[in-house]
């Protein structure tokens, strides 16, 4: 058998797969993989933790190492080698030794770009000042631990919300420091709908942690005594003995675009389901390429260490013949944070109603466990799907335990074109100190559907809100029982007839207006809408009860 040529520019979570996957799929093949760092295979996603203390052994964060690629799959790997070009028509790489500066050509059949994406650097004064650090790679991270030791930092500043910022706030909050979180957006963690975030916010606030909404970083300067000073763009200052920024990455598409390879409108390297590019001996892989959102059809970003590692192996089986395709993305993503987690998968609301895609939704609050269990704490879960056929469009969970394991059958059943009827009907594990005999993905696909079904029409607190607005609000009822509306408190204005009195006092309610009824979290206030409305009433359901008002107030 002829052997083969392949070149893999960048390892990690794409390219490492692609190679070791490649071997397993072809003996005879010649694979070397370049990387511009020190550092082949690693766990990016566990660098914050390092730094925190909680991985202590800085070994650990080695996944593989270029030995260990060569002596279990056969593959060349060179470290501190950065490929400056490609030349498609000679089939040839440019790549550069940052040790030695040597630069040399080599050859191949096919070519594998995996370089990542890099941190994003805004446009503002003071990014080079010594204590401002970006978080990508080994390097980075050692740059910082040293930091943290020779200075021992009691204030911290981080820019940006997302996973690693939220990330980075738990393990600097872990060393004593105490931190500031700034976010130029109106919410922390952009691919979760406002509302979910109540949780989040709360947590912060009992941890000490000063967020900072809607604010815009001006420009980082010098203070006293070795102190950094970050300003926002309202004039307001945070000082700071170490600043992260983590403000998002983008697509290290450099080499592709100087290669003239296609570049999607959203920055990315454009690759069919096969991860070719616009030249077929040519492929692309992790970070830096454009896919499909699975859900929507659109191209889309998503830089997440699971589809990486996936797309390699799909384009080592390309290159070995075979007819792998990568299916899509959906996004599934969790973060934890001071013993909360927060998990999504599938499209959010605010990119339905972007692309004005039709949609229902419905909120539940479930124990994670069987409530009589000790330690059983709320799953906060927002569901959304097609309004005729069912089908899963998204997920989105937070709370203290098995929230990710949730997420995880609602993101197999996305992937799989399931409706709201599969998960009423799903089989999933049950015993006291693990879940319910109706779990909470069970009792979110009854909920939604009971809608579905006409059972129960179901409405939302945004809903109401808009309607208080035009002076057209209908009737609010509260089904709970008057010691729990004394506990949890309760929604202006509105009528309280605990359920179990509901029969009797019918008499009191309207039938000539449209009745929303809530309880804690929907379950009562689901009964005592199928009471009301087999008596000739016209009523809804407040999806998620109280608990939901009070997490969308958070959002407003």
């Amino acid at each position: 058998m002829e052997s083969k040529k392949v070149v893999i520019v960048g390892g990690v979570a794409g390219g490492a797969s692609c190679a070791a996957r490649l071997r397993r799929m072809d003996e005879h093949a010649e694979i070397f993989l370049y990387e511009r760092s020190g550092y082949v295979s690693f766990a990016n996603c566990g660098l914050p933790y390092y730094l925190g203390g909680v991985i202590r052994d800085r070994q650990q964060l080695l996944v593989a190492t270029p030995e260990r690629f060569r002596d279990l799959f056969n593959v060349e790997v060179r470290v501190h080698r950065e490929v400056l070009s490609i030349d498609r028509e000679a089939k040839t790489v440019e790549v550069h030794n940052t040790l030695s500066d040597e630069r040399s050509t080599v050859s191949y059949d096919m070519l594998v770009l995996a370089p990542g994406a890099a941190p994003i650097r805004p446009p503002i004064e003071g990014l080079d000042l010594p204590g401002v650090f970006c978080l990508r790679n080994m390097e980075d991270t050692d740059r910082i631990l040293a930091w943290l030791k020779d200075k021992e930092p009691e204030q911290a500043v981080v820019v940006g919300a997302g996973y690693v910022g939220l990330e980075m706030v738990e393990n600097l909050a872990a060393r004593g420091i105490e931190v500031t979180l700034i976010e130029k957006a109106d919410q922390a963690m952009g691919p979760m709908d406002p509302e979910m975030l109540a949780p989040l916010y709360d947590v912060l606030e009992i941890e000490n942690v000063n967020l900072k909404l809607n604010c815009g970083v001006a420009r980082i300067e010098e203070g006293r005594e070795g102190m950094l000073h970050v300003i926002d763009e309202h004039s307001g200052v945070y000082p700071a003995e170490v600043v992260i920024l983590a403000v998002g990455v983008k697509p290290e598409v450099d080499l592709a675009r100087k290669a003239g390879l296609e570049i999607g409108q959203l920055g990315g390297i454009r690759v069919d389901d096969q991860m070719r590019t616009s030249d077929p001996n040519i492929l692309a892989v992790g970070d830096a390429v454009e896919v499909r959102d699975y859900v929507t059809g659109e191209w889309t970003l998503v830089p997440l260490a699971g589809p990486a590692s996936r797309q390699g192996r799909i384009a080592a089986d390309v290159i070995s013949g075979r007819e792998a395709r990568f299916r899509g993305t959906q996004g599934t993503a969790v973060v934890g944070l001071f013993g909360m987690t927060l998990a999504t998968t599938g499209v959010n609301e605010k990119r339905l109603k972007a692309l004005g895609k039709p949609y229902k939704k419905v909120y539940t609050h479930s124990m994670d466990h069987a409530g009589y269990y000790p330690g059983a704490s709320p799953i906060a879960m927002k569901l959304l799907y097609e309004p005729e056929s069912g089908r899963l469009l998204g997920a989105q969970a937070v709370g203290d335990g098995g929230v990710e394991k949730r997420i995880d059958v609602l993101a197999m059943a996305l992937q799989t074109g399931a409706t709201v009827h599969d998960l009423e009907e799903a089989e999933l594990c049950y015993a006291p100190q693990y879940g319910s005999a109706k779990d909470a993905v069970n009792i979110a696909g009854f909920v939604a559907g009971n809608s579905l079904r006409g059972d129960v029409r179901i409405v939302h607190w945004d809903e109401w809100r808009a309607r208080c607005e035009r002076g057209d609000s209908p009737v609010v009822l509260d089904v709970r029982p008057l010691e729990a509306v004394s506990a949890l408190g309760e929604v202006p204005d509105a009528t309280k007839i605990p359920l179990g009195e509901l029969r009797t006092r019918m008499s009191e309610l309207p039938k000539d207006r449209e009745i929303w009824v809530h309880c804690a979290v929907g379950q009562s206030s689901y009964i005592a809408c199928r009471i009301l409305s087999q008596h000739g009433f016209q009523v809804a359901n407040l999806s998620g009860g109280i608990t939901s008002f009070k997490m969308s107030e958070t959002s407003c």
